[in-house]
């Protein structure tokens, strides 16, 4: 489960202009992990905590009250299956991290996005869902999904980015808008922007 929060723009009933607004206009952001132990984390805007569900208590209980991401990682995580339909800076990124590193990125991807996420908040590394030439949008829906997920990100010293913008500045102009995004590691996100800068030379200088 993930959710934002974001401030009313006037007193009263909201309504559905108060989503769709830029992600950094946020004010908190949080999920829920289930498995064998129920895990949620949180952020208000400033340090991300981390709370496990003590079932003999009923109650969450703060079990990681400063959750910081690594500057850098080990680990890669993204749907290898659609490699074939990547892009060119996507491509050359995964390259990169498996064979032309001095120690290579290992591939670890589950297939549930706050699970990956959550493991690269902790341990570092990358997650991504890149847009392709079969889904140019990614299959991430902006709004409920890139947006927190992102801010969470950066309130623990990551970074979250579409390879060429950082994700909390784009506005969101659909509810179930889908967007491509890279989050993780903030040097580990840089090196995927740069690989997707070069990738976009290259096709401008043919």
């Amino acid at each position: 489960s993930i959710f934002g929060v974001y401030r009313a723009s006037a007193l009263g009933k909201g309504d559905v202009n108060d989503v769709l607004r830029p992600g950094k206009e946020m004010v908190a952001a949080g999920y829920c992990m289930y498995g064998s132990a129920c895990t949620m984390v949180l952020t208000v805007g400033g340090n991300v905590r981390g709370f496990t569900l003590d079932p003999s208590l009923g109650e969450f209980v703060l079990t990681h009250p400063k959750i910081k991401c690594p500057p850098t990682g080990a680990t890669y995580s993204v749907n290898e299956g659609n490699s074939r339909y990547w892009g060119g800076g996507m491509r050359q990124y995964v390259d990169h991290v498996k064979y032309h590193k001095e120690k290579p990125h290992a591939l670890r991807y589950i297939g549930s996005m706050v699970a990956d996420v959550h493991r690269t908040l902790l341990y570092g590394g990358t997650f991504s869902y890149p847009g392709d030439s079969k889904s140019p949008n990614g299959k991430l829906r902006l709004l409920y999904e890139c947006f927190p997920m992102a801010y969470i990100m950066e309130r623990a010293g990551g970074a979250a980015s579409d390879g060429t913008q950082r994700i909390l500045d784009v506005c969101c102009t659909g509810i179930h808008q889908r967007h491509p995004i890279h989050m993780g590691s903030e040097e580990d996100v840089e090196e995927i922007e740069r690989f997707y800068r070069e990738a976009a030379a290259g096709e401008d200088a043919r």
